[in-house]
């Protein structure tokens, strides 16, 4: 079984990775979540947690070998509990981890299903399932992930896009994150993360 590899990173596409390693290069699925990071790292020797996975159907004598990558070791260990859902296949799987794991662990703790849905790949019965089955289970991951993100658990999708749009403008996280809260204390309605960052940085122009 391979469980780590180490090599040069030669390629990202949507969903996988190009590992060089001496004269062999290796085809590596990775979590969605993780695809920016490794855009930048293009060239550099990387280290991949990998699991070793089969796809296919034994009766049918079609199975296809896969290797599955993570850049931390808790990913990893997150990605073997996440898939024993019922329902929740590898590839499945790695195509709704668009979030830190640590924040969706911390999500699955508080029981954040509302947060869950807006994954892809993840609908409401399912994400019902992943609480019921998981709930208990992720204080590890979330308590890795740090104070950030067990408080990015409470947020709704569009909550987090304008924190992170605020942030890709040049603002602090602990900043936008004052910001969000000042602009829900004027609308609380407001839930669309365009209008959520207007007036995020209307209040910020104002306190100038």
């Amino acid at each position: 079984m391979i469980s780590e590899i180490t090599g040069e990173l030669r390629r990202v596409q949507q969903d996988r990775v190009q590992l060089g390693c001496g004269s062999v290069t290796y085809e590596i699925l990775v979590p969605a979540s993780d695809i920016s990071q490794l855009q930048a790292g293009i060239g550099e020797q990387i280290t991949f947690h990998t699991i070793f996975d089969l796809e296919g159907d034994a009766t049918r004598g079609g199975l296809t070998p896969r290797l599955i990558g993570f850049l931390r070791p808790e990913d990893k260990r997150f990605f073997q509990l996440f898939i024993t859902v019922k329902g929740i296949g590898p590839k499945r799987a790695l195509r709704a981890l668009v979030e830190p794991t640590g924040q969706i662990a911390a999500a699955i703790e508080s029981k954040n299903t509302r947060f869950l849905v807006a994954l892809p790949e993840i609908g409401k019965r399912t994400a019902e399932q992943i609480v019921a089955e998981l709930a208990g289970k992720m204080t590890e991951f979330a308590m890795e992930a740090g104070p950030r993100h067990l408080a990015a658990a409470s947020h709704t999708m569009g909550e987090i896009e304008a924190i992170e749009g605020a942030i890709q403008l040049g603002i602090a996280r602990v900043e936008a994150e004052r910001l969000l809260d000042r602009a829900k204390q004027v609308d609380p309605e407001n839930a669309a993360p365009e209008s959520l960052l207007r007036e995020m940085l209307r209040l910020r122009s104002a306190r100038v």
